[in-house]
Parts: C-alpha cells; sequence; structure tokens
C-alpha cells in the first residue's frame, strides 16, 4: 500500500496552505478515491471508530485546546467531543446496516409491453470531498465532525478546510485523524486538512473536489456557492448558511403558560451565548399577553459571556442595532450599543408589531448571531401567518399550543419554511439520529433535500448508477443475485434480504 506521510496533507504548524500544498492534498485525496469507493463496508466502519476512538483517548487534550481558542467552556467541549464521536460511530452503524446503498433490483420481464431488460439500482461515491469547518461547534461540526464521517462512510476522502477561529484544534485533531485512519488501514491520502481563506477558495474549485460540504455565514457560503456553481464541472455544494428558527405560541399556550415559555425561551436563545444555528431568533407571541416583561424577567437572569471570535462579537451590537434603527424594533432587555472590545456580548430581547415585520423584513427576519431574540406582536392569525409568509427558510420551527387545538393547518405552514418542527420544547441540541434532519429551504441551506446531521446525510456524498444486463460478475456485491451481503434490498417492487 502507497504511504503518504501525515505531513503532506496535514500542516505541522498553524499556517495558510500554500496552493502547492492544497493541490497535494487534493492530489492524494484523489489517488485514494478507487481504494476508499471499493473498500467494504465492515473496513470503513472500523475506520470511523478508529477515529472515534483517537478522539476519545486524546479528549482532555483537545478540549484545553479548544476551551483556549473558542472560549467555549469545559462542560459545553467535553460534552461535544462525545458527540462528535457518537456521530462517527453512528455512521459505522450505518454503512453495517447497508441500507445506505439503497439496493433495488427489478429482474427481466421479457413478457412486459415493451419488453422490460434486467435493472439494477445503487448508490456510489461522488469522489473526494471538501468539508469547511463551522466556528460554533468546533468538534462536532468541525475537521472530525458529521460531514466528514458521513463522507468518509460512503467511501468518500475528504479534505478539510479548517476554521480560523480554532487553528491549534483543527492542526491537532487533524492528525490524529490521518494517524488513526492510517493504522486502521484506510488508503494512503484519505483525509487532509488545509488552512487559510485563499486556501479554502482554491479548494473548492480544484478540479478533484467533487462537492462541498459547509457550515457559516450566508455571505461566506453563498460566495464559495457560486465558485461551486461557476466552476467549468459544477458540483454540489451543501451549504448551512443561517436561521431564524421561528417559533409560534398561541394565544391559549400564553395564558396559560407564559412563565414557563419565557424560562424555556431565556435559556434557549442565551444557549453558548446564542451562537447557535438553531436559536430562537423570532417569536411570535399574541398581543398584549404580557409575555415581553415575562421575558425580560427571565432573561435578565442570563449572563452572556465570550463569543467565540473577535469578528462576530462585533458583529452582534451592530446587528441588534440594525434591527432597531432600521427595524424599529423597541429594546425589551438590555443594550444594543454595547461595547464589543472584550469579545464578549450580553443578552437583548426586542419587540415589534407583526405588521412591522411585514413591512420590512429585509431588516427584521435578518438573522442576528449572538444572545438575541425578537418577539413579535400578533393581533390575530393573518398577521401571524403574515408574518410566517415572510419568514425565510429555517432549520426548525416550534409551535407551543394547548393540548385540544386545533394547529393542524398552522403545523402545515410552519412544515413548508423549515426542516424540522418542534411541538413544544425549544430548537436549541439536534439529536444524532437515524431519523434526525438537519436542513431546511434557502437560506438556511442551499439544497433543502439534505441534512448534515443525522443517518441520511451520508446521501449528500452518493450518486445512483443503474446497471443493464449487466453480467453477474462486474455487478457491486450488494446487487448480486446471491445477496452476499445480506443486506434489506427492493427486489421487484418488495423489500426482502433474501437471494434471487
Amino acid at each position: 500500500m502507497t504511504t503518504i506521510p501525515t505531513e503532506a496533507v496535514v500542516p505541522a504548524r498553524v499556517e495558510d496552505s500554500a496552493p502547492e500544498l492544497v493541490a497535494a492534498a487534493v492530489d492524494a485525496a484523489q489517488g485514494a478515491s478507487a481504494a476508499s469507493a471499493s473498500a467494504n463496508d465492515a473496513d470503513r466502519a472500523r475506520w470511523l471508530e478508529a477515529v472515534a476512538d483517537a478522539l476519545d483517548d486524546a479528549r482532555d487534550e483537545l478540549v484545553e485546546i479548544a476551551s483556549r481558542e473558542s472560549h467555549l467552556p469545559i462542560p459545553r467541549l467535553t460534552g461535544e467531543v462525545a458527540r462528535t464521536t457518537g456521530q462517527l460511530r453512528l455512521f459505522a452503524a450505518v454503512v453495517r446496516d447497508g441500507a445506505y446503498l439503497e439496493a433495488i433490483i427489478d429482474r427481466a420481464r421479457p413478457e412486459a409491453t415493451p419488453p422490460q431488460p434486467d435493472l439494477r439500482r445503487i448508490l456510489r461515491p461522488l469522489g473526494p470531498v471538501a468539508v469547511f469547518s463551522a466556528s460554533n461547534f468546533p468538534f462536532a461540526f468541525s475537521v472530525a465532525g458529521g460531514d466528514t464521517a458521513s463522507a468518509l462512510a460512503v467511501g468518500c476522502p475528504v479534505v478539510v478546510k479548517g476554521h480560523s477561529g480554532h487553528p491549534e484544534l483543527s492542526v491537532r485533531t487533524a492528525r490524529l485523524v490521518a494517524e488513526a485512519l492510517s493504522r486502521a488501514g484506510a488508503p494512503a491520502g484519505i483525509f487532509g486538512l488545509v488552512l487559510g481563506r485563499e486556501a479554502g477558495q482554491a479548494l473548492v474549485q480544484a478540479p478533484g473536489i467533487k462537492a462541498v460540504g459547509f457550515t457559516g455565514s450566508l455571505s461566506g457560503g453563498r460566495a464559495l456557492f457560486d465558485l461551486a456553481s461557476s466552476r467549468p464541472e459544477p458540483i454540489p455544494f451543501y451549504g448551512e448558511l443561517g436561521s431564524i428558527n421561528p417559533v409560534v405560541i398561541t394565544p391559549a399556550a400564553a395564558l396559560a403558560r407564559t412563565a414557563e415559555l419565557a424560562a424555556g425561551l431565556a435559556g434557549s436563545f442565551t444557549l453558548g451565548v446564542g451562537q447557535f444555528c438553531t436559536k430562537p431568533g423570532v417569536v411570535l407571541v399574541p398581543a398584549g399577553s404580557g409575555f415581553e416583561s415575562a421575558l425580560a424577567a427571565e432573561a435578565s437572569a442570563h449572563d452572556g459571556g465570550p463569543m467565540l471570535t473577535a469578528r462576530i462579537a462585533a458583529a452582534f451590537p451592530q446587528g441588534v442595532q440594525r434591527l432597531v434603527a432600521e427595524g424599529g424594533a423597541a429594546v425589551v432587555l438590555g443594550e444594543a450599543a454595547q461595547e464589543a472590545s472584550d469579545g464578549s456580548a450580553s443578552p437583548v430581547v426586542l419587540a415589534v408589531d407583526a405588521a412591522r415585520v411585514v413591512e420590512r423584513p429585509d431588516v427584521l427576519l435578518e438573522e442576528c448571531f449572538g444572545p438575541a431574540t425578537l418577539l413579535v406582536r400578533y393581533r390575530d392569525e393573518a398577521e401571524r401567518d403574515a408574518v410566517l409568509d415572510a419568514v425565510g427558510g429555517s432549520l426548525t420551527a416550534t409551535l407551543h399550543a394547548e393540548a385540544g387545538e386545533d394547529v393542524a393547518a398552522l403545523a402545515d405552514r410552519l412544515a413548508e419554511h423549515a426542516g424540522r418542527v418542534l411541538f413544544g420544547g425549544w430548537p436549541t441540541g439536534v439529536a444524532v439520529t437515524w431519523s434526525q434532519h438537519h436542513g431546511g429551504p434557502w437560506p438556511a441551506t442551499t439544497s433543502a433535500l439534505h441534512t448534515s446531521v443525522g443517518a441520511t446525510a451520508v446521501r449528500r456524498f452518493q450518486r445512483p448508477v443503474t446497471f443493464q444486463d449487466a453480467p453477474q460478475g462486474v455487478l457491486p456485491a450488494a446487487l448480486r443475485d446471491e445477496n452476499p451481503l445480506g443486506i434489506l434490498r427492493r427486489v421487484d417492487g418488495t423489500l426482502t434480504r433474501a437471494a434471487l
């Protein structure tokens, strides 16, 4: 087996990657592509579990680095390492299960009109994938996060662009990943890391890259999306870009549970200093319900804290002030003009009438990343629905109603705008499961068809291929008559594990 030194695909120190280093990482990924695509599922699962074990073993070291660079608390980061290694092990289970291949067989029917040939369909890996790390989850959405795990699971080599907010952590994590994969017998060059904005742009444009996974800002993601689309060979760009995650509180719920709901919202929008992609940013409340004062009382008990980066800290008060100055929102709690020089932020609660939101959705429905939420007062269902119709796509939408209320139509309306609809509870916190969907219509993501969390995240990095009248010897194992993998397949329309 070809050996590629870790130093050839992972920087030895924190510095922007020169163009030749980006090219080397992509070339190595291309060189690993055939072997990683043809590897059996048991081997791929073992690779992922080896990475998970390596990260667990280095947890304390990694958490110390992450805390220093991101300012996130150690308990939060410790839990995030566990989530990250759990994701890796979930995808190991996904590939062992085999259903991710979506194997379908329609046997020949010469008696049909017109005659039907033997058709056998399977999903195959796209090839090398570029992954962009996120700032707010330095483990779970970063070097060894869900995008990397789901791509490796289906046989796609990965080149990660590390985030500038945690570069030392990115390098250390990448070395652990590369070394674990090598020890586990993965193809040389299957994983690499580059650093720097220009390196990221070059990565998206590299001909050897066949898809991109991105989590970050709307502006940055849109620029890279345009690069991916304008290539001579356009490639899929799976971006998670921005989300305000609307919440609707019905009059009955506000009447029955104002204090409870205010406490829950205060905890949710201030969690992680408001730097979660699922933060409830716009909350529709009945006018005159007293919810504003209740939330102000609850949120005043929550302190702010340091933001992830100085750039994010500086952008937060600018965003809040725009909501006030241009949107006409009133400050219910906190200070709009916060001092950001120390890199911290404190909670802000704003309020505005629904009619104003309909007038200025371009301002009032723009994501404000940080510990702020906007209460939108609605007088009736018509005003409520007008605001919801003005909301762009979101990762989540939440409904708080009372038992017995007829909310079916409202739930359908929320589902039109979000990838996950919650009934009760709060959207911060995304379970990593087989059924999870973490995506939504634009601008939440660039493709509402796919998720970046959960088992079906692998589907982003696969493409279907159908074999017609193919000899058994050339078919992938999953499509052969004897079903040597023992997986569930759809044969002539029926799900079965039986051999043919």
